[in-house]
């Protein structure tokens, strides 16, 4: 493995989850693995689970991490090809690139959408104008359009939770929010949800749909209560409209999810990225009831990020 933006990147999934619970059963079993070798974080954007469960999986392997928070501490990025720099930015994108890649391994990097522009956020204009630049692998700690390392532990996580002796329901619900939120985590929930054997669904507003490009032949249901059937999983997530870009479309119907609404489904767990809107998107009683398995998908973000990292150190050992 070269690198890792989304489940393409993965030769075979059902494989991966096994090593990845397997490593969780003694996750310093590698400890030498990364031993002289350094994995650079770079945030374009907040984070607290990517941030720290990746940090710790490189010190289960014995990486040294290095973390720049580029919107703060660096200088401003131009993305431009033949800007003429005499504005605002400070160094180009090649350039910073290139400088990383001396000082790491592997670097990781994290951007959000800006919700303005379709065309530039679906190009992934700035994951791939880096990893362009870079040297060495690049893994997506999120971007424009994907977030894989969520999708890979949310895939672990309903591996260990799946019923026994039956193909899962999973159920990809909207939610509401107060404001404009990316599509990357459920776009790529429903990328990684193709490549399981499971019967998947995903349940939106009129106007919600996200890119085709990740929801081809999977049922969209407009009837969350229709949809929530006999599911055995339920994720929650909000986003903004795909075809309106970015925009909080107006819907008279109630998509929060409450203990009421879970009555139509196979007592189904519960599962939520992270952070979320308590008492908006779910509300506390699904929250917290034993159902829900949001730290436990918190958790097993650290086995999904040392998966892959273990991937890349052991591929590029033997190049």
């Amino acid at each position: 493995m070269k690198r890792f933006f989304s489940v393409d990147d993965v030769a075979n999934l059902d494989v991966l989850l096994q090593e990845a619970i397997h490593i969780k059963k003694n996750p310093l079993q590698k400890s030498e693995l990364g031993k002289g070798k350094t994995l650079g974080l770079v945030f374009l954007n907040s984070s607290l689970r990517t941030r720290l469960s990746t940090q710790k999986a490189a010190q289960n392997l014995g990486l040294n991490t290095i973390i720049l928070n580029a919107n703060q501490e660096a200088w401003t990025w131009e993305f431009e090809d033949g800007a003429i720099m005499n504005g605002r930015t400070v160094e180009h994108i090649k350039d910073a690139a290139q400088v990383l890649s001396q000082y790491c391994d592997i670097i990781g990097i994290r951007c959000f959408a800006g919700l303005t522009n379709k065309e530039e956020d679906t190009s992934e204009k700035v994951f791939s104008l880096f990893e362009k630049y870079a040297t060495v692998p690049i893994i997506s700690l999120e971007s424009a359009t994907l977030h894989p390392l969520q999708s890979l532990a949310d895939c672990i996580t309903i591996e260990e939770h799946k019923p026994k002796n039956k193909k899962p329901k999973v159920v990809l619900s909207w939610a509401p929010h107060i404001k404009s939120i990316p599509h990357a985590v459920g776009n790529s929930f429903a990328q990684w949800m193709t490549k399981i054997d499971c019967e998947f669904v995903i349940t939106n507003p009129i106007g919600y749909n996200l890119d085709t490009t990740y929801t081809k032949n999977i049922t969209i249901e407009h009837n969350q209560e229709k949809a929530l059937q006999e599911a055995d999983f339920v994720y929650i997530k909000n986003w903004s409209s795909f075809d309106e870009y970015g925009k909080i479309i107006e819907t008279n119907e109630d998509w929060m999810l409450t203990n009421e609404k879970l009555k139509v489904t196979n007592n189904a767990k519960i599962m939520h990225c992270l952070p979320v809107r308590r008492n908006v998107e779910v509300s506390d009683e699904v929250l917290d009831s034993p159902n829900a398995l949001i730290y436990q998908q918190a958790n097993n973000r650290t086995f999904a990020a040392q998966v892959i990292l273990e991937k890349i150190l052991e591929s590029n050992e033997n190049t």
